[in-house]
């Protein structure tokens, strides 16, 4: 499998970034317009930068421009794509299979509620991105996942239709459990779930879920 780090130039918290990368390898990274801004400050090289980079510090941007070891990828502001989604294209493009993706939540409303739904594009892929901010660790289930204690994000499992509809969902081991039930597009019935003990079990028939594991 191979990892890649995406930071992108929306609301982040740097100490949040540092402390997220300690234990951290990817075997590539991608700078997203002034998320170059960010990995400068904790002296990370991406591999690639991407972006019509119109937020990024001049001097900054210049200390990378300069550096042959870092590839440049420039589009104009006028396009069809968001820049998140370039840099997805982008580790797509270099084989990449797995994908955290930082500064995506926050900030503006559209840009928040975009990337989310841009996960489902690469998903159907079968390209697994993990959406992370201090709180929240947001990506997306079909199938079936088991949730164990000493490996969750935060006390609290919500799960929510992507899709119209969810069909057959299951949870045992989870503190409000469930049977195959069918939940539509706008339930609030998953949220804020936890486990009962050390593990717990989710299984769906059809469909696709937004999970979020979150602490307060």
């Amino acid at each position: 499998m191979k990892k890649c780090l995406v930071v992108t130039g929306g609301s982040i918290d740097i100490s949040f970034v540092k402390d997220f990368l300690q234990n951290r390898n990817y075997d590539w990274v991608i700078a997203v317009d002034a998320g170059l801004e960010i990995l400068n400050s904790l002296h990370i090289m991406p591999d690639e930068v991407v972006g019509d980079l119109d937020t990024v510090e001049p001097s900054v941007l210049k200390e990378y421009r300069d550096n042959p070891s870092v590839t440049f990828e420039i589009h104009k502001p006028e396009k069809d794509e968001t820049d998140t989604e370039l840099a997805l294209l982008t580790a797509a493009r270099c084989g990449c299979d797995r994908v955290d993706l930082l500064g995506a939540l926050g900030g503006r409303m559209d840009h928040e509620i975009s990337n989310i739904q841009l996960i489902y594009q690469f998903f159907k892929q079968g390209m697994e991105v993990c959406i992370y901010d201090a709180q929240n660790k947001l990506y997306l289930l079909d199938g079936g996942k088991v949730f164990r204690r000493s490996e969750i994000y935060g006390k609290y499992i919500s799960f929510m239709p992507l899709t119209e509809v969810v069909t057959g969902l299951t949870l045992k081991g989870f503190k409000y459990p469930l049977n195959r039930r069918r939940i539509e597009l706008g339930s609030c019935l998953c949220i804020s779930n936890e486990l009962n003990g050390e593990e717990g079990i989710m299984e769906v028939e059809s469909g696709v879920l937004i999970c979020v594991e979150a602490h307060d």
